[in-house]
């Protein structure tokens, strides 16, 4: 084929046409929606793979395993007697917040055995939500602290397993001894809708954080 031909019949110069190409990815890049990196925490058994589940677009990834006598005398089973299975690195899932922002989950696991991962975990991660459960509000204490101490900036989240609500938010914030300025949000871990809502809490709380940064 003569190429030479083939260019003066387009009337395009090969540079030309690598020059449109570059301005489409470039328009295709401005578009792009913004990334955000979150982690989902707390204690074992409090509905972390849970939410995750639920309101991930995509099919979630787990890293559950079954759990084995080896955790006997090292996991706390108390209130979660029914539980089976335990993550054991980390729970993946992916939510379109909107056209401009996408949410990618990771959950962590929530034994103790488990928490030298959370250093590789929260590595570009712009916020958390740490999941409570009312009935053992104290196995989310490490998780609170942890963030905390990192300055990183997380919202709270209240799974109210089977509809019970035996606390008021003003109570479990003053037995978490949560800052003012934290979030605090009631949901049920299985609804797509409450746990949207509390990630949703937590993109307010990081562009008031922003904010006040730059204002």
């Amino acid at each position: 084929m003569d190429y030479a031909s083939s260019e003066h019949a387009s009337g395009h110069s090969p540079d030309h046409v690598s020059g449109r190409a570059a301005d489409h990815t470039a328009g295709r890049a401005a578009t792009a929606p913004l990334a955000v990196k979150i982690l989902v925490a707390g204690g074992f058994g409090v509905g972390k793979t849970t939410l995750v589940g639920a309101v991930s677009e995509v099919a979630p990834l787990h890293t559950e395993e079954y759990l084995t006598r080896a955790g006997v005398g090292v996991d706390d089973l108390e209130g979660v007697d029914s539980k089976f299975t335990t993550t054991v690195a980390l729970d993946f899932g992916r939510i379109t917040i909107s056209d401009d922002l996408v949410v990618y989950l990771f959950g962590t696991p929530g034994q103790e055995r488990f928490w030298f991962m959370w250093n590789d975990l929260v590595s570009g991660a712009m916020g958390a939500v740490v999941l409570v459960d009312t009935r053992r509000l104290e196995v989310s204490f490490a998780s609170i602290d942890f963030f905390e101490s990192r300055g990183i900036p997380f919202v709270v989240g209240v799974n109210c397993f089977h509809g019970v609500r035996d606390r008021t938010a003003e109570e479990i914030r003053a037995a978490l001894a949560l800052d003012p300025q934290v979030p605090l949000v009631l949901c049920d871990a299985r609804d797509r809708g409450d746990g949207r809502d509390v990630l949703l809490a937590l993109v307010d709380h990081l562009m008031a954080g922003q904010s006040a940064t730059t204002g």
